[in-house]
């Protein structure tokens, strides 16, 4: 075993590793732009809906159990099934990861919005605002913390399970996974596995300084807007939202 950690970091520091169409600075990039893409197309589906669920209270049984069965999928079994169906290419892993990055960005959405204190929002009211009004000046920026939780659960969720791509001959660290288990090159393997948890570990942290440089900040500086403590992502689907006037 020992000589399987002594050939992994052999293998990270050998300098043919580090260059060309294969290398790992190649592979990295080709792995944060498959993030990148599955976490835009996720976001513009997740948080629209949210809101509207969120804000109005309308179909949360739904969402909640569209959610818990969306989580519910395997990753290689969806990845499959999308290539049998559109064959081989970028999007069918691209659409399979988007249906399981889904959740965690529709749940931090709905959750950060229920969260608002009512008395904000009545008070927005009160004051003649229209519905979209009091869902993007009042309700968005107090819930923007439990939202930006959501998101950051949804990217590392990506990082890890982008992986999966390199199944169909497609790029990515993942690369190497395969490819070594197609060798039986387990230091590759491990390098490999390392590279990826390093970059959620790394993405994670630049995330959770931005949270704390901007949004803890911002909520911070203005406690008399309404703003309450994140709510558990976990347990926010089961908390019994407001139920607000439609959006007009």
């Amino acid at each position: 075993m020992s000589n399987v950690f002594t050939d992994t970091f052999a293998w990270l520091a050998d300098p043919a590793n580090w260059s060309g169409s294969e290398g790992i600075p190649t592979r990295l990039a080709e792995h944060l732009q498959y993030t990148g893409l599955v976490m835009l197309i996720a976001t513009a589906i997740a948080v629209p809906i949210g809101l509207y669920v969120g804000h109005t209270g309308r179909g949360r049984v739904a969402v909640v159990a569209l959610a818990g069965a969306l989580r519910a999928l395997p990753t290689l079994g969806l990845l499959t099934l999308f290539v049998l169906l559109a064959g081989i290419g970028l999007m069918p892993p691209v659409w399979a990861l988007v249906i399981l990055t889904v959740p965690p960005l529709l749940a931090g959405t709905y959750a950060g919005i229920a969260s608002v204190d009512p008395n904000v929002v009545d008070a927005a009211r009160a004051m003649g605002m229209t519905e979209y009004q009091i869902l993007f000046r009042a309700e968005v920026p107090n819930a923007l913390p439990v939202m930006f939780g959501g998101f950051r659960t949804g990217v590392l969720q990506v990082i890890a399970t982008v992986s999966v791509v390199a199944y169909i001959n497609l790029g990515g660290l993942g690369r190497y996974l395969f490819d070594g288990l197609v060798l039986s090159d387990f230091p590759q393997m491990l390098g490999g596995s390392l590279l990826i948890a390093g970059l959620a570990i790394a993405v994670d942290l630049i995330l959770a300084v931005f949270q704390r440089l901007f949004l803890s900040r911002g909520a911070s500086a203005a406690p008399n807007r309404g703003h309450q403590a994140p709510v558990d992502l976990t347990d926010s689907v089961t908390a019994e939202p407001v139920v607000r006037g439609g959006m007009s």
